[in-house]
């Protein structure tokens, strides 16, 4: 059975899974495999390495036909001239994230791309729409990675969104499986983002302590740090982030440590460890066409079920 809605549509993809555009590992092995999997796979730019982003992007194309798009997050792309590297590189799809919509979204649509926007509050989902995006990605406070001080739960965030936009939405922030899936979209989703299940896929380049650390951890096994500044961030609980935790009346932005050293080199206390809550739910690493696939035949039976139940 094929999944047909707005976001397979507009993106031209089979699953209207995307997979999060994580700094240093949202690169071509991953994302290609999610692409070639019948998903979105996006490429990064938070790293900054646009010389190495360009590589990546050359490399997706040799690695898969399938589309795949990039991500530009503003607060961590100094490059004034970033949407020019975009627009440049031929990409059709584009999100936004970690910064206002309006600086980008015009230059982006006049040049035929299409652009999603990721907010994390009804606010900025009114800011984005009016800013002219083809899409929303609306993301919940118990994803993973960088977030909003003030933090909302998917279940509350998706409805209310739906219930004043008419956009496709994605939903980012607590998905994992077809289950989770088949709640999104009852929610008023058509899509959604994974972060954390993607890092501790096989194809994810990071380091196995930390792909094993997503395997062993618990459902109260993450922390929320610099809730009091910004942007406030989802990680696993280390030794280091238990006590970034209980910081205050400091931006421990500057404490984020050494980042290739954790992904890479696997020292778990090197860096902060981003997760999402859903590092409860994930019991195994496994290839990322095995996950599109599961989720797929889960989601139909969930729906199905609940059709020959209730109706």
């Amino acid at each position: 059975m094929i999944i047909k809605n707005r976001i397979t549509k507009l993106l031209d993809i089979e699953l209207p899974i995307i997979q999060a555009p994580m700094g240093w590992i949202a690169r071509s092995k991953l994302a290609s495999a999610v692409s070639n999997a019948g998903g979105m796979g996006i490429i990064e730019t938070s790293s900054g390495e646009l010389e190495t982003i360009k590589t990546e992007i050359k490399k997706m194309r040799d690695l898969t036909d399938r589309p795949f798009g990039v991500n530009i997050a503003q607060a961590f792309v100094k490059d004034p001239k970033i949407a020019d590297f975009v627009i440049d590189q031929g990409i059709n799809f584009v999100t936004t994230s970690a910064g206002s919509p309006t600086r980008y979204t015009r230059q982006l649509k006049e040049a035929g791309l299409t652009v999603f926007h990721v907010v994390p509050t009804l606010l900025a989902a009114l800011k984005a729409v009016d800013a002219g995006v083809d899409g929303l990605i609306v993301e919940g406070g118990e994803g993973g990675g960088f977030k909003n001080p003030s933090e909302v739960s998917s279940m509350v965030l998706l409805p209310l969104v739906r219930s004043a936009v008419d956009v496709p939405i994605i939903a980012a922030g607590g998905f994992v499986d077809g289950k989770s899936m088949a709640a999104a979209f009852s929610l008023g989703a058509e899509g959604i983002q994974m972060g954390t299940r993607m890092v501790s896929a096989i194809e994810s380049p990071v380091h196995d302590n930390w792909k094993n650390a997503i395997v062993e951890a618990k459902e109260t096994d993450t922390v929320f740090l610099n809730k009091f500044h910004s942007p406030a961030l989802r990680a696993l609980k280390t030794e280091r982030t238990s006590g970034l935790e209980r910081i205050q009346n400091n931006n421990i932005m500057g404490d984020f440590g050494d980042a290739k050293r954790l992904y890479f080199d696997g020292d778990m206390e090197a860096a902060i460890p981003l997760s999402g809550q859903v590092a409860g739910r994930i019991d195994s690493v496994e290839p990322v066409e095995k996950i599109l696939k599961e989720i797929k035949k889960d989601f139909l039976s969930t729906i199905e079920s609940l059709s020959q139940n209730y109706l």
